[in-house]
């Protein structure tokens, strides 16, 4: 929830963004004062705080980015920018009310120093093909989703094999395996 710094900037140029919403979006925060108890799904003991802000969207490979219009005047706009990694997104939620228009939610898992609590919601509405916004959206979060974990399994190699034991003929799981002694010789 925190502006923007030099590096994110700099970071945002490399990237090549999959889609983006130029203008008129609304965003609208949930932030629970606390985080919620083991059954509830929404705020804590202290209620919680919603902020509103219009801007634009950005979704690149990794994050789903939201700038406000108007960065300067936080009395306008409570927060200047919004910066979600795509996998941090825990679920979506398309909205089709009957008397109103199309909009979208999701649930953000914090990060630490992010300023946000377990629990938080965000609402987005936008004049335009919401739905395939939120096809893309969804399409990108699983993309990342997937090489978030295929990073991991890297990173954790793979395991290390170690012969059985010296003159062992069954391993520990009962599984027959070779034995260490060389096979009898065979007369011809």
């Amino acid at each position: 929830m925190a502006s923007l710094n030099s590096a994110e900037s700099t970071e945002l140029n490399e990237l090549k963004p999959i889609t983006t919403v130029d203008s008129g979006v609304e965003m609208i925060l949930r932030v629970p004062d606390a985080p919620p108890s083991d059954g509830a799904s929404a705020g804590g003991s202290g209620g919680s705080k919603t902020l509103k802000a219009t801007g634009k969207i950005l979704v690149t490979e990794q994050k789903f980015i939201f700038f406000s219009t108007n960065p300067g005047d936080l009395a306008l706009e409570p927060f200047k920018s919004l910066s979600v990694p795509l996998p941090s997104i825990l679920s979506t939620k398309f909205e089709q009310p009957t008397f109103a228009a199309n909009y979208f939610t999701f649930e953000i898992k914090p990060t630490p120093d992010g300023r946000l609590t377990k629990g938080t919601t965000a609402e987005v509405r936008f004049n335009g093909p919401m739905l395939q916004f939120v096809g893309t959206l969804e399409k990108a979060r699983e993309r990342a989703i997937y090489m978030k974990r295929q990073q991991v399994e890297n990173e954790e190699g793979l395991p290390v094999y170690t012969s059985p034991a010296e003159g062992s003929s069954t391993s520990s799981a009962g599984v027959n395996t070779v034995p260490a002694d060389d096979p009898p010789g065979y007369e011809a």
